[in-house]
Protein backbone atom coordinates (compact mmCIF):
# COMPACT_ATOMS: atom_id res chain seq x y z
CA UNK A 1 0.00 0.00 0.00
CA UNK A 2 1.18 4.17 -0.67
CA UNK A 3 0.22 6.41 2.05
CA UNK A 4 -0.69 9.54 -0.06
CA UNK A 5 -1.64 13.70 1.38
CA UNK A 6 -3.86 14.77 -0.98
CA UNK A 7 -4.31 18.29 -1.56
CA UNK A 8 -6.62 21.03 -3.53
CA UNK A 9 -5.45 23.64 -5.52
CA UNK A 10 -8.50 25.60 -7.42
CA UNK A 11 -10.83 22.60 -8.39
CA UNK A 12 -7.83 20.28 -8.84
CA UNK A 13 -6.22 17.20 -6.72
CA UNK A 14 -2.86 15.79 -6.28
CA UNK A 15 -1.14 13.61 -4.23
CA UNK A 16 2.20 13.78 -2.38
CA UNK A 17 3.83 10.33 -0.68
CA UNK A 18 3.52 11.09 2.90
CA UNK A 19 7.07 9.63 3.27
CA UNK A 20 8.23 13.21 1.46
CA UNK A 21 6.21 15.54 3.65
CA UNK A 22 7.86 16.84 6.73
CA UNK A 23 5.09 18.32 8.59
CA UNK A 24 1.48 20.74 7.20
CA UNK A 25 1.47 24.47 8.71
CA UNK A 26 -0.28 27.40 8.17
CA UNK A 27 0.94 29.73 5.49
CA UNK A 28 2.70 32.47 7.01
CA UNK A 29 3.68 36.16 5.56
CA UNK A 30 7.10 35.44 3.91
CA UNK A 31 9.95 37.24 3.11
CA UNK A 32 10.59 38.22 -0.26
CA UNK A 33 14.01 37.33 -2.10
CA UNK A 34 14.99 39.72 -4.49
CA UNK A 35 15.30 38.21 -7.99
CA UNK A 36 14.49 34.53 -7.14
CA UNK A 37 12.51 32.47 -9.41
CA UNK A 38 8.93 33.14 -10.36
CA UNK A 39 8.01 29.98 -9.24
CA UNK A 40 9.57 31.24 -5.49
CA UNK A 41 7.20 32.81 -3.19
CA UNK A 42 10.03 33.67 -1.10
CA UNK A 43 11.63 32.42 2.50
CA UNK A 44 10.52 31.55 5.97
CA UNK A 45 12.07 30.45 8.82
CA UNK A 46 11.50 26.72 9.69
CA UNK A 47 12.98 24.98 12.58
CA UNK A 48 16.02 27.22 13.03
CA UNK A 49 16.62 26.92 9.36
CA UNK A 50 15.64 29.26 6.34
CA UNK A 51 13.54 27.35 3.79
CA UNK A 52 12.34 28.64 0.21
CA UNK A 53 8.49 28.45 -0.71
CA UNK A 54 7.12 27.82 -4.09
CA UNK A 55 3.94 28.27 -4.65
CA UNK A 56 2.31 24.95 -6.59
CA UNK A 57 -0.17 27.03 -8.56
CA UNK A 58 2.41 28.87 -10.25
CA UNK A 59 4.31 25.42 -10.93
CA UNK A 60 0.87 24.86 -12.58
CA UNK A 61 0.28 28.14 -14.67
CA UNK A 62 -3.04 29.14 -12.42
CA UNK A 63 -3.12 32.49 -10.86
CA UNK A 64 -1.85 33.26 -7.65
CA UNK A 65 -4.69 32.43 -4.24
CA UNK A 66 -4.77 36.50 -3.51
CA UNK A 67 -4.98 37.46 -7.58
CA UNK A 68 -8.03 35.13 -7.44
CA UNK A 69 -9.65 36.57 -4.64
CA UNK A 70 -9.58 39.84 -6.18
CA UNK A 71 -11.40 38.72 -9.12
CA UNK A 72 -13.96 37.21 -7.02
CA UNK A 73 -14.19 40.36 -4.64
CA UNK A 74 -14.45 42.86 -7.61
CA UNK A 75 -16.98 40.68 -8.84
CA UNK A 76 -18.49 40.62 -6.07
CA UNK A 77 -19.11 43.98 -5.17
CA UNK A 78 -20.75 45.04 -8.35
CA UNK A 79 -23.05 42.06 -7.82
CA UNK A 80 -24.18 44.17 -4.82
CA UNK A 81 -24.45 47.53 -6.23
CA UNK A 82 -26.56 45.56 -8.69
CA UNK A 83 -28.74 44.09 -5.87
CA UNK A 84 -29.06 47.38 -3.92
CA UNK A 85 -29.99 49.33 -7.40
CA UNK A 86 -32.67 46.09 -7.79
CA UNK A 87 -34.13 47.25 -4.79
CA UNK A 88 -34.22 50.74 -5.45
CA UNK A 89 -35.90 50.39 -8.64
CA UNK A 90 -38.19 47.95 -6.97
CA UNK A 91 -39.74 50.43 -4.48
CA UNK A 92 -39.84 53.47 -6.73
CA UNK A 93 -41.44 51.41 -9.81
CA UNK A 94 -43.25 49.09 -8.16
CA UNK A 95 -41.61 46.32 -9.78
CA UNK A 96 -40.53 42.89 -8.51
CA UNK A 97 -37.27 42.46 -6.34
CA UNK A 98 -36.07 39.32 -8.03
CA UNK A 99 -32.76 39.56 -5.45
CA UNK A 100 -32.75 37.23 -2.48
CA UNK A 101 -32.92 38.78 0.69
CA UNK A 102 -31.48 35.80 2.11
CA UNK A 103 -27.79 36.97 2.88
CA UNK A 104 -26.50 33.24 3.10
CA UNK A 105 -28.01 32.57 -0.53
CA UNK A 106 -25.89 35.04 -2.37
CA UNK A 107 -22.01 34.70 -3.88
CA UNK A 108 -20.88 36.53 -0.88
CA UNK A 109 -23.08 35.08 1.50
CA UNK A 110 -21.84 31.31 0.45
CA UNK A 111 -18.32 32.47 0.69
CA UNK A 112 -18.30 33.79 3.52
CA UNK A 113 -20.13 30.84 5.60
CA UNK A 114 -17.29 28.55 3.90
CA UNK A 115 -14.80 31.08 5.64
CA UNK A 116 -12.55 29.98 8.43
CA UNK A 117 -8.97 31.98 9.59
CA UNK A 118 -7.41 31.19 12.21
CA UNK A 119 -5.70 34.86 12.19
CA UNK A 120 -7.46 37.51 14.72
CA UNK A 121 -6.93 40.33 12.39
CA UNK A 122 -8.76 38.65 9.40
CA UNK A 123 -11.09 36.83 11.38
CA UNK A 124 -11.78 40.52 12.76
CA UNK A 125 -12.07 42.04 9.39
CA UNK A 126 -14.68 39.17 8.61
CA UNK A 127 -16.82 39.60 11.56
CA UNK A 128 -17.64 43.44 10.72
CA UNK A 129 -18.33 42.72 7.24
CA UNK A 130 -20.47 39.73 7.74
CA UNK A 131 -22.14 42.12 10.37
CA UNK A 132 -22.82 44.94 7.43
CA UNK A 133 -23.57 41.98 4.73
CA UNK A 134 -26.36 40.36 6.63
CA UNK A 135 -28.11 43.67 7.61
CA UNK A 136 -28.19 44.79 4.12
CA UNK A 137 -29.65 42.17 3.04
CA UNK A 138 -32.34 41.66 5.63
CA UNK A 139 -32.90 45.23 5.50
CA UNK A 140 -34.86 44.53 1.96
CA UNK A 141 -37.16 41.99 3.68
CA UNK A 142 -38.52 45.48 5.93
CA UNK A 143 -38.17 47.69 3.00
CA UNK A 144 -40.55 45.71 0.56
CA UNK A 145 -43.02 45.00 3.34
CA UNK A 146 -43.24 48.78 4.20
CA UNK A 147 -43.56 49.12 0.23
CA UNK A 148 -46.93 47.28 0.61
CA UNK A 149 -48.08 50.30 2.74
CA UNK A 150 -46.25 53.50 2.24
CA UNK A 151 -44.68 53.64 -0.88
CA UNK A 152 -43.19 56.94 -0.18
CA UNK A 153 -41.51 55.82 3.17
CA UNK A 154 -40.21 52.93 1.76
CA UNK A 155 -37.72 55.07 -0.94
CA UNK A 156 -36.81 57.55 1.93
CA UNK A 157 -35.46 54.09 4.04
CA UNK A 158 -33.86 52.69 0.40
CA UNK A 159 -31.91 56.34 0.22
CA UNK A 160 -30.87 56.84 3.30
CA UNK A 161 -30.69 53.37 5.51
CA UNK A 162 -30.03 51.22 2.71
CA UNK A 163 -27.59 53.36 1.19
CA UNK A 164 -25.82 54.14 4.76
CA UNK A 165 -25.88 49.91 4.98
CA UNK A 166 -24.32 49.38 1.63
CA UNK A 167 -21.28 52.05 1.79
CA UNK A 168 -20.25 50.58 5.11
CA UNK A 169 -20.74 47.46 3.32
CA UNK A 170 -17.89 48.48 0.37
CA UNK A 171 -15.81 49.79 2.69
CA UNK A 172 -15.74 46.47 4.25
CA UNK A 173 -15.07 44.62 1.48
CA UNK A 174 -12.45 47.53 0.21
CA UNK A 175 -10.46 46.56 3.71
CA UNK A 176 -10.92 42.93 2.76
CA UNK A 177 -9.12 43.40 -0.72
CA UNK A 178 -6.41 45.96 1.06
CA UNK A 179 -5.52 42.85 3.26
CA UNK A 180 -5.29 39.78 0.68
CA UNK A 181 -1.50 39.24 1.55
CA UNK A 182 -2.38 37.91 5.01
CA UNK A 183 -5.74 36.33 3.87
CA UNK A 184 -4.09 34.08 1.31
CA UNK A 185 -1.64 33.19 3.69
CA UNK A 186 -4.45 32.18 6.62
CA UNK A 187 -5.92 30.35 4.37
CA UNK A 188 -3.35 28.72 2.61
CA UNK A 189 -1.29 25.63 3.85
CA UNK A 190 2.49 25.00 3.40
CA UNK A 191 3.75 21.31 2.96
CA UNK A 192 7.26 21.32 3.98
CA UNK A 193 8.76 18.82 1.67
CA UNK A 194 11.92 16.33 1.18
CA UNK A 195 12.72 14.83 -1.64
CA UNK A 196 15.24 16.77 -3.67
CA UNK A 197 18.84 16.83 -3.82
CA UNK A 198 18.25 20.33 -2.51
CA UNK A 199 16.84 19.74 0.73
CA UNK A 200 13.78 21.07 2.42
CA UNK A 201 11.95 23.24 0.70
CA UNK A 202 7.77 24.49 1.43
CA UNK A 203 5.34 24.40 -0.99
CA UNK A 204 2.44 26.34 -0.80
CA UNK A 205 -1.11 24.90 -1.58
CA UNK A 206 -5.24 25.76 -1.17
CA UNK A 207 -5.97 23.38 1.07
CA UNK A 208 -5.71 19.78 2.26
CA UNK A 209 -7.99 17.65 1.54
CA UNK A 210 -7.45 14.04 2.86
CA UNK A 211 -4.62 10.97 3.74
CA UNK A 212 -5.38 8.21 1.65
CA UNK A 213 -4.25 4.27 1.75
CA UNK A 214 -3.95 3.28 -2.02
CA UNK A 215 -2.44 0.19 -3.99
CA UNK A 216 -0.17 1.25 -6.48
CA UNK A 217 -1.64 -0.79 -9.26
CA UNK A 218 -4.64 1.34 -8.79
CA UNK A 219 -2.45 4.46 -10.48
CA UNK A 220 -3.63 4.99 -13.94
CA UNK A 221 -1.48 6.31 -17.01
CA UNK A 222 -2.60 10.14 -17.76
CA UNK A 223 -3.65 10.68 -21.19
CA UNK A 224 -0.80 14.06 -20.87
CA UNK A 225 2.92 13.98 -20.36
CA UNK A 226 3.38 13.35 -16.70
CA UNK A 227 5.85 15.78 -17.27
CA UNK A 228 3.81 18.73 -15.73
CA UNK A 229 7.34 21.09 -16.20
CA UNK A 230 11.10 20.72 -15.35
CA UNK A 231 9.80 21.03 -11.95
CA UNK A 232 7.13 18.90 -11.31
CA UNK A 233 6.25 15.47 -12.65
CA UNK A 234 3.17 13.34 -12.34
CA UNK A 235 3.32 9.51 -11.59
CA UNK A 236 -0.08 9.09 -13.26
CA UNK A 237 -3.83 9.51 -12.05
CA UNK A 238 -5.99 7.60 -9.35
CA UNK A 239 -10.09 8.23 -9.25
CA UNK A 240 -10.76 8.60 -5.32
CA UNK A 241 -14.59 9.20 -4.18
CA UNK A 242 -15.12 10.13 -7.97
CA UNK A 243 -12.31 13.03 -7.86
CA UNK A 244 -9.79 12.39 -10.27
CA UNK A 245 -6.01 13.00 -8.09
CA UNK A 246 -2.93 13.40 -9.82
CA UNK A 247 -0.46 11.09 -8.30
CA UNK A 248 2.84 13.40 -7.75
CA UNK A 249 6.38 12.22 -8.64
CA UNK A 250 8.86 14.88 -7.61
CA UNK A 251 8.86 18.43 -7.33
CA UNK A 252 12.03 20.05 -7.76
CA UNK A 253 13.28 23.61 -6.15
CA UNK A 254 14.29 26.34 -9.06
CA UNK A 255 17.51 26.57 -9.64
CA UNK A 256 19.25 29.74 -8.86
CA UNK A 257 16.05 30.64 -7.14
Amino acid sequence: MKDLMIFAVQNNRYAVSIENIQRIIQAPILTDIPNSHPLVEGMMSYEDNVIKVVGFREMINLPTYGSELKVLFDKLKIQHTEWVEALKMSVTKKVTFNKTTNPHICELGKWLDGFTSYDEHVSEILKELNTYHKTLHTSAVEILELLEVDQEAAIKKVETEVYEIYNHTMGAIDTFIAEFDIVAASLQKLLIYQGSEKGTFAIKVDSIVDIAHIDPSSIKERKESNKVSKFLELEGIIDLDNYLVNIIKSVELPENS
